[in-house]
């Protein structure tokens, strides 16, 4: 039996939900440890694939001081002791680690119980968990480190039957992520007479918070648009676009290239280590996408931008960049070396 720890956000989650994915194939349900914070209960409390889900206290560290880190540091220590129980019961062989503040209590238990601890970092900066455990681990899993047992990133097989070779610029989607981004939002109404004007259709993710307000902007102005706060069938909608507008997270960027999708990275500036601006410059370095801060943007001079950009050859070599077979990969590499 496998235990999948780690979340807090989305780009960690969706990296637990496709391994998840990939051992319910082979008929394995593993159990997932997280926290009874963040987004992991959203996304997992009801998840009829895991045999079990835990969500136990844990606090993030980095951005404590004094007596507050130590508290959250003896959290951690006691949760630890928790899951090595959970590992017993279960009879855990290994631990599967997506990194975050989540993951921490599990990863912790699996060294104390002398368990192979395997982990994944979506991003191109290492967060500082997995910088921490990574000498310890049994396998480490990057597509940004050369040196990573495998460079595969997981990304569901639903973006890659999409996949489409773009020729010309028809229709844009902006992306603000599930929660929204309110400067993406804010260019995409700066931006939707420009391209209405120049006959460029529009698709929107707005998020919740601003969905409303944005619906009726468009209705207002009398500018056709697919206007939505959220959808389970992201690959559907990528697969009608011809260009996108994004923040980067790790997971999007690759769902991005899995489905051969040209984009525009604007990187969220309060992330940690500023890692959505690396994960972005790896694409950029290579001529595959346009990378801009958000303090850096003028909607008619991006629009010029975007019109000349050779659709089709970026198109084809960003699918390339990405393997169909990532998660099956990385729970071949973890059986192999496992009874589970």
């Amino acid at each position: 039996m496998i235990a999948i720890t780690g979340g807090g956000t989305g780009g960690h989650l969706v990296i637990a939900k496709a391994i998840k994915e990939e051992l319910n194939q082979r008929g394995i349900k593993a159990i997932y440890i997280g926290s009874n914070s963040g987004q992991d209960k959203a996304w997992f409390e009801h998840d009829e694939g895991f045999e079990q889900k835990y969500f136990l206290e844990s606090r993030g560290v980095v951005n404590k001081k004094g007596i507050q880190k130590l508290l959250s540091l003896m959290t951690i220590v006691r949760s630890s002791f928790t899951c090595k129980a959970l590992f017993k019961k279960h009879n855990i062989h290994a631990v599967f680690s997506v990194g975050g503040y989540s993951a921490a209590p599990a990863s912790l238990g699996a060294l104390l119980s002398r368990l192979p601890l395997y982990i994944h970092e979506q991003n191109a900066i290492q967060g500082k968990l997995n910088t921490l455990l990574r000498p310890f681990s049994k396998a480490f899993f990057s597509a940004y480190d050369t040196s990573a047992t495998l460079t595969s990133y997981p990304v569901s097989e639903s973006f890659f039957k999409y996949k489409r070779e773009r020729t010309h610029l028809k229709t844009i989607i902006f992306l603000g992520g599930s929660q929204g981004a309110t400067f993406i939002n804010q260019l995409a109404l700066k931006m939707a007479k420009i391209l209405h004007e120049n006959n460029i259709a529009i698709m929107h993710q707005t998020g919740n918070k601003e969905f409303e307000a944005i619906q009726k902007f468009y209705e207002t102005e009398k500018i056709p648009a697919d206007v939505f706060a959220f959808t389970t069938n992201m690959a559907q909608k990528l697969k009608e676009a011809d260009f996108a507008i994004s923040r980067s997270g790790a997971s999007t960027l690759w769902e991005l290239c899995a489905t051969a999708l040209p984009a525009l990275f604007i990187p969220y500036p309060h992330a940690a280590a500023n890692h959505q601006y690396y994960n972005a410059k790896t694409l950029e370095e290579k001529g595959l996408a346009l990378l801009l801060q958000q303090n850096t943007i003028d909607e008619k001079i991006l629009f010029e931008k975007i019109k000349y950009l050779d659709l089709k050859k970026m198109s084809h070599e960003l699918s390339t960049l990405i393997r169909v077979n990532g998660s099956k990969e990385i729970v071949n590499h973890i059986l192999k070396e496992s009874t589970c």
